[in-house]
């Protein structure tokens, strides 16, 4: 298996993007030609991402929000499924650590997934956690 790891690229390819969220079930694919055009757009304000290729196939990757210092959260930890269980998201989060080391880091999952986290070194807090959704995905 020959995955390539980028570090620097954050202008991932739209399409190709949201075929891998659609591939997780995170996206129904009902989006517009317009939302998918600015798939990427999360990805390229984000303070670090690191994608995996296979070939110029995108197969995983990830975003962070960090400060740098003192807090890192995850977002779009995502792995296409025939990829999956191969090491590729275990090296994208190392990658994404070794960036900032000392950093406290965060991720949100659910109660399914939480388990692979604590494998990788997460720990479960008991802290509250409140949010106003994004208007691009909420109902009206």
């Amino acid at each position: 298996m020959g995955i390539i790891y980028n570090e620097t690229k954050k202008d991932l390819p739209s399409e190709q993007l949201h075929k891998l969220f659609i591939s997780v079930g995170w996206s129904d694919g009902s989006e517009t030609s317009d939302m998918i055009k600015n798939y990427n757009i999360p990805f390229i304000n984000s303070t670090l991402v690191i994608s995996a290729w296979e070939n110029e196939h995108l197969i995983g990757a990830v975003r962070v929000l960090s400060d740098k210092m003192f807090r890192s959260i995850i977002y779009d930890f995502v792995v296409l499924p025939e990829f999956q269980n191969k090491g590729i998201g275990k090296e994208l989060l190392k990658r994404c650590i070794e960036h900032f080391p000392n950093s406290e880091w965060l991720v949100q999952t659910t109660e399914k997934t939480s388990s692979y986290y604590e494998k990788n070194g997460f720990k479960v807090i008991k802290d509250v956690f409140l949010n106003i959704p994004c208007k691009l995905f909420s109902q009206t």
